[in-house]
């Protein structure tokens, strides 16, 4: 019995090494991708960022139209994924073939509706071969009646999905097969209407989250082997506007302040943190973050736009086409 749980034991430790290579971007073929890629969309006004390495391209999203396309290595757009119920896409993952997006509806898209708009949060997951959707789930649906803006979404080895809700203190579920729950639902993630709560969200192969509160700044630890236990990151000044974040070994980037990219190192198993570097040139108003053979970019999304629509309630002074991909120096 001994060593047959100690080779279960020995398989899952693989696995999420495994797991945390495939997380890091290694991709010998790769392209090799400017210090600065600029592409233009119309009116794309992207959020997430992902990288695939079948296309050999960058996939972002659109919180204004509700899409996923390509960015090549010469910065050339493409639409990849358009869907009726995709409202504002949000983060976006990309693992083994499966692209995977999250739903919200901000009062700036075209599809949105006065229903929809800060109550919806879902997980699209679309096949990056076929272009099809494979499914969709709806989380705000665990807490009906409270405001919702799925965020971003990270995966484990297993496929199992977790998703941040910026407008509800809360963390999801979705196993492999689509079943969603509520895996923590904590006051300490609350903010006040109308700011952003957790944002960027990564798994780490010990078995624990990272999230971002974008608000204050704050990291939080949810322990997913010990009960989902949350504690706080302590040991560096708080990264206000904390958004994207991407692991690499144990080295967290954090884009914050809409300007800048914090490279932190975790130390006791990521109790407390410290900053190595922060690269602030060549970003303005950036959002999330990818990683190709070990390379940080970024994704300059005209984010401060958006907020000024938003709060005028003018969606129509959204015209912007010229966006760029940073990498982090």
């Amino acid at each position: 019995m001994k060593t047959l749980l100690k080779n279960a034991a020995h398989v899952a430790l693989l696995g999420l090494l495994a797991f945390s290579c495939k997380n890091n971007g290694t991709d010998p073929n790769a392209p090799a991708f400017a210090g600065t890629t600029a592409f233009t969309a119309d009116r794309q006004y992207p959020e997430g960022i992902a990288y695939a390495s079948t296309l050999n391209q960058f996939l972002v999203t659109s919180l204004t139209q509700g899409k996923v396309g390509t960015v090549s290595v010469s910065g050339q757009y493409a639409d990849l994924f358009t869907d009726p119920q995709l409202i504002s896409a949000q983060g976006i993952k990309v693992q083994n073939g499966k692209v995977y997006v999250c739903n919200a509806a901000q009062v700036v898209a075209t599809k949105t509706t006065p229903q929809a708009t800060g109550k919806t949060a879902g997980l699209f997951v679309y096949n990056l071969t076929t272009k099809q959707i494979e499914r969709r789930t709806d989380l705000a649906a665990l807490l009906p009646g409270a405001p919702h803006l799925a965020n971003d979404v990270v995966l484990d080895a297993q496929g199992v999905a977790y998703v941040t809700d910026s407008f509800s203190p809360v963390v999801y579920r979705v196993a492999a097969d689509g079943t969603p729950t509520v895996l923590v639902n904590d006051p300490r993630f609350a903010v006040p209407t109308g700011q952003f709560g957790l944002n960027g969200i990564v798994f780490h192969p010990s078995n624990y989250l990272i999230v971002v509160k974008a608000a204050t700044g704050q990291l939080y630890k949810i322990d997913l082997a010990n009960g989902n236990a949350i504690s706080e990151v302590t040991g560096f000044e708080p990264l206000t506007g904390g958004d994207g974040m991407v692991l690499i070994d144990n080295d967290l980037y954090v884009v914050n302040k809409r300007s800048q990219v914090t490279q932190l190192r975790g130390a006791n198993n990521w109790a407390t943190a410290s900053v190595v570097k922060t690269d602030a040139a060549g970003y303005a108003e950036s959002t999330t973050n990818t990683v190709v053979n070990g390379q940080i970019y970024t994704l300059n999304a005209r984010i401060g736009e958006v907020g000024a629509a938003a709060a005028s309630g003018n969606p129509a002074s959204l015209t912007s086409s010229a966006y760029s991909i940073e990498r982090f120096k």
